[in-house]
């Protein structure tokens, strides 16, 4: 069962467009990662975060995308590395990540409605 959430919940997560200007492989990580460099715009500037996403992406494949992430959960060290937005996906039938992401482009830093 999932747990209820009011709309206020909702609101207090800060989800936001923007696109990836640099990704690299993760060999360092205990699961299969890539390292993202993530521009959201002038207001929240370039983040980084550490995705989970290595069957469906390449870290070239990744330059340029536009991706949906949350921004403003605190900071996780993973092995050594600071990911500081969550990107958001979805698992496939083979429980592997996929990307969610505008079906056009929008502003960096837009934020989800």
């Amino acid at each position: 069962m999932t747990a209820e959430a009011s709309f206020d919940d909702f609101l207090k997560i800060d989800i936001r467009a923007g696109r990836v200007v640099r990704a690299e492989p993760f060999p360092e990580a205990r699961k299969p990662s890539i390292k993202l460099w993530i521009d959201f715009g002038p207001e929240i500037g370039e983040r980084q975060s550490a995705a989970q996403i290595t069957v469906h992406y390449t870290p070239r494949g990744l330059i340029g995308r536009q991706v949906l992430a949350v921004v403003n959960f605190p900071p996780r060290r993973i092995a050594g590395f600071k990911s500081e937005v969550l990107v958001l996906g979805v698992s496939d039938t083979q429980d592997a990540v996929v990307l969610i992401a505008p079906d056009r482009p929008v502003p960096q830093g837009g934020r989800l409605h």
